[in-house]
């Protein structure tokens, strides 16, 4: 299924039908972060018509994003249970419901319960699932597909705010509501592509060889059936059967991913409020509304440029094991974009400042979802992904709202432009210190030469195989340099994995 396969041969395909996942999750991506600030398009109409202030208006973004992220353990645990393609066809009918209902509120509470909750949660029920599959499809070129993936974004910014612009002008708000609506039952046709991959690829589980193969491949074929459910994590009890776990918390005591958790909290709280106020800011300096929306646009642009090539070059066999350092680098890079350009007022700076960001902006979106599958390993990462994304939601919930509360009170965007700077390279800052002090003592092993390029999702696979002991030795580092985990001693309990009945210790 696709040239170039990963070193096992039960691995993940690498291609094949993986490729039509990719589009899906390219679409599911551009949905999920370009609706929430294409919306604020319509934010003037809404406070003319609402009567309300730019900080009221601004929460339908804040809680769209709010939802997407706070919904995420949520979120692994109904794909747990149900699989990747049922809970993202529930989601797309939610994310449309929630617009085409917007389009009827007559008050700004009835849009944040609508184009805020229900839309929010529609697309979290289809965000999350399509990057859960698009990490069982593909290990090698594992960096490249994120970066494809996340370049989903940027596209649909690019086209989704200048369509914005004229569904406001030819049909107002509502009906511009009404045809978004319409357009976000996508997400359904994107959730009927997510089939499992075929075989026992890098699944969250323990794939039995001495025990009973049998019962292990029925198992793994009636997770299969329900739509890439076999996702569970398993521990077991002294001297019983391994009971299921739909969300592995165990996760948050790994040191590694305490210092992906804080630097996201910090990025989340200024990444996304410059583009929010972009807009609104052009305007307010004068630039007419057409060219105010064709900014994001032009962030768009870059952004789809950056993506994907700076997912290529995190692939290459001298970067990828100090992709962390990569992703400290364009943290730094966006906060430091903001700061240079608080002050920008004419369309040509504005321009400017939109080519930088979306450069760095792009960088960050490519890079965020490979450091951490490379830090917790495929097996945690669906339980890892919606906590991260929960706390995300809180800082999501401060940043933008509070932004917005001081435009109203200062009426002057340049020090909402400071704060957001500040903290977003802030939170670079820290990733590259924590990586390279914190985390110093737990990398004192390393892997060998060939196995930073084969992808960080098989590392947790090749320890648990069979017969394949020698691939990844014991406190092997991670390739994004934040080891996520030691491989247990012969012996030792090992909650993630299945225990199967026959099995020899000495073999995981």
């Amino acid at each position: 299924m696709g040239a170039g396969g990963p070193r096992r041969g039960a691995g993940p395909p690498d291609g094949g039908w993986g490729w039509a996942v990719l589009g899906a999750c390219f679409v599911v991506t551009g949905f999920a972060y370009g609706f929430p600030k294409a919306v604020s398009v319509f934010f003037r109409a809404l406070m003319r018509d609402f009567g309300a202030g730019y900080s009221d208006t601004a929460w339908v973004s804040s809680i769209m994003l709010a939802m997407l992220y706070g919904t995420g353990p949520v979120s692994s645990i109904l794909v747990t249970r149900f699989g990747c393609r049922p809970v993202m066809l529930v989601g797309g009918l939610l994310a449309s419901a929630g617009m085409v209902l917007a389009s009827f509120a007559t008050r700004l509470l009835e849009l944040y319960l609508t184009a805020g909750v229900l839309t929010g949660l529609g697309l979290a029920l289809n965000f999350q699932p399509s990057l859960i599959m698009l990490g069982l499809y593909f290990e090698r070129r594992r960096p490249l597909a994120n970066g494809l993936a996340a370049a989903g974004s940027p596209v649909f910014l690019s086209a989704l705010s200048p369509l914005g612009q004229q569904l406001l002008e030819h049909f107002g708000w509502r009906g511009g509501f009404l045809l978004l609506g319409g357009l976000l039952l996508h997400c359904c046709a994107c959730g009927a592509v997510m089939r499992p991959p075929p075989g026992p690829g890098p699944r969250p589980r323990g794939d039995s060889a001495d025990g009973a193969p049998g019962e292990a491949e029925a198992e793994a074929e009636a997770e299969a059936e329900a739509g890439g459910a076999g996702l569970r994590l398993r521990e077991a009890p002294p001297g019983g059967r391994a009971r299921r776990r739909l969300l592995d918390v165990a996760v948050c005591a790994d040191r590694a991913f305490g210092v992906y958790a804080v630097t996201k909290f910090l990025m989340a709280l200024g990444l996304f409020v410059p583009a929010i106020l972009l807009v609104n800011y052009a305007k307010d300096a004068g630039v007419p509304d057409a060219d105010a929306a064709f900014l994001l646009s032009i962030v768009g642009f870059v952004d789809i440029v950056a993506r994907p090539a700076c997912g290529a070059l995190a692939g290459l066999a001298r970067l990828r094991p100090h992709v962390a350092y990569l992703f400290s680098l364009a943290l730094m890079a966006n906060g430091l974009t903001d700061l240079s350009s608080a002050r920008a007022r004419s369309y040509g700076a504005l321009v400017a400042f939109c080519v930088a960001f979306g450069l760095s902006y792009g960088m960050v979106g490519a890079l965020q979802f490979e450091v951490l599958m490379a830090a917790v390993g495929s097996h945690r990462f669906p339980s890892a992904l919606g906590l991260v994304l929960l706390v995300e939601a809180v800082a999501v919930l401060i940043g933008p709202p509070s932004a917005g509360r001081l435009v109203d009170a200062l009426k002057n965007y340049e020090i909402i432009f400071y704060l957001a700077g500040s903290e977003v390279a802030l939170a670079g800052v820290f990733m590259a210190i924590a990586t390279k002090c914190c985390l110093r003592g737990r990398r004192s092993q390393h892997t060998q030469p060939g196995q930073g390029t084969e992808g960080a999702a098989s590392d947790s696979e090749d320890a648990e195989a069979p017969g394949d002991s020698e691939a990844l030795p014991t406190g092997a580092e991670e390739p994004c340099g934040l080891q996520a985990r030691e491989v247990p001693s012969p012996g030792a309990a090992a909650p993630e994995v299945e225990a199967e009945p026959g099995r020899d210790p000495k073999s995981a």
